[in-house]
C-alpha cells in the first residue's frame, strides 16, 4: 500500500509560483498602487479561499499543519488553477485528487485512429462502468458488435449476470471466476465514481437482476483489472487463447482493451483466418476482458 504524505516544501513552492502567476484583476480585485510583485499578496489569496491569512502564511512558508481536500479545494479556485494544476496540489498535500469529470460516450479520436491502426489485433474501448464504446473490426467478429446496443445493453457487467447466453463463450469452470473479477472491477469504477447517477442506476439494476451479482457485491471485493489471460470458444474459428491488457485513456473512465496472441499459441493463426471469414452468423458474446 502507498502511504501518501505532505511534502510541504514542494506545496510551499507551488502556493508561491501559482499566486504570482494570478494578477489581482484577473481575480476581481483591484490592482492598486505599490505591489512589489504582479501577482497577488498573501492576504488575497487566503481572501479568496475563506481562510485565515495566518493559516495560509504558514502554508507557504512550509510549516502549516496538512490542508484538509476542502481547503485544498478552496485554494485551487482561488488561484485558479487548471485540473492537472489541482491534482498536483492535492498529492503535494498528501491528498488523493478528487474524481474528474467523466469523458461520458464520447470516444476520443485519436483513441478511435489507434484502434483503426490495428488490424491484426482485436482492440476496443470500454468506459470504467464496462460500456462497450469503440471496437475495431478483428474485434467485432471475435466478440460480436455491441457498440450500437443503447443503455445496459452493451455494458459487458448487465450481460454477464443479465443474459445466460452470454457465457456460453466462455468455458464453464471459469465462469466463477469472471463474476468476480466484473463484480470487483465495477464496485473500483463505482466507488471512483461517487453518487455518479449512471453508475449508482447500473447497480441497483445488477442488485434486482441477479442473486449471484448481489451476493458478490455484498462481498465488496475490490481489484482493478488490467492485464489477464482469457479463452474465447469462437463458433467459426474455435478455443482461442489470449492476453487481455488494460491500458488506460487520458480521461481515467475510459480503457483500452488489447487482446493479443500469448507467446507459443497458435491465435495468431486463428485471428488471421477469422481476418479472412469475417464476422460470419454468431451470437455477439460479452468480453470478458
Amino acid at each position: 500500500m502507498i502511504v501518501m504524505t505532505i511534502d510541504r516544501r514542494a506545496l510551499a513552492d507551488f502556493l508561491r509560483r501559482s499566486r504570482d502567476r494570478i494578477r489581482p484583476q484577473d481575480a476581481g480585485l483591484p490592482a492598486g498602487p505599490r505591489r512589489r510583485t504582479p501577482g497577488l499578496r498573501r492576504e488575497e489569496v487566503a481572501q479568496l479561499a475563506g481562510m485565515s491569512a495566518d493559516y495560509y502564511i504558514r502554508l507557504e512558508q512550509a510549516r502549516g499543519p496538512q490542508p484538509s481536500p476542502q481547503m485544498l479545494a478552496a485554494l485551487a479556485r482561488a488561484l485558479r488553477l487548471t485540473g492537472d494544476e489541482r491534482d498536483h496540489l492535492h498529492l503535494l498535500a498528501g491528498h488523493r485528487p478528487p474524481a474528474g469529470r467523466v469523458a461520458g460516450d464520447h470516444v476520443a479520436p485519436g483513441l478511435l485512429h489507434l484502434l483503426d491502426q490495428l488490424p491484426t489485433t482485436p482492440a476496443q474501448v470500454l468506459s470504467d462502468l464496462g460500456d462497450v464504446l469503440a471496437q475495431n473490426a478483428l474485434a467485432r467478429s471475435l466478440l460480436g458488435g455491441v457498440c450500437t446496443v443503447s443503455e445496459h445493453g452493451r455494458n459487458v457487467v448487465w450481460r454477464w449476470f443479465a443474459d445466460p447466453a452470454a457465457r456460453d463463450a466462455y468455458p464453464a469452470e471459469e465462469h466463477a471466476h469472471y463474476s468476480r473479477v466484473h463484480t470487483a472491477d465495477l464496485r473500483a469504477a463505482v466507488t471512483r465514481r461517487g453518487a455518479d447517477p449512471a453508475a449508482v442506476r447500473l447497480v441497483e439494476r445488477l442488485r434486482a437482476a441477479s442473486e449471484e451479482f448481489a451476493g458478490l457485491w455484498d462481498r465488496h471485493e475490490v481489484a482493478v483489472r488490467r492485464h489477464s489471460r482469457m479463452r474465447v470458444l469462437h463458433p467459426v474459428i474455435g478455443p482461442v487463447d489470449l492476453d487481455c491488457q488494460v491500458l488506460l485513456a487520458p480521461e481515467g473512465d475510459h480503457r483500452l482493451v488489447l487482446l493479443t496472441p500469448p507467446p507459443g499459441s497458435d491465435t495468431a493463426d486463428r485471428l488471421a483466418l477469422l481476418q479472412v471469414v469475417g464476422n460470419g452468423q454468431f451470437t455477439p458474446v460479452t468480453p470478458a476482458g
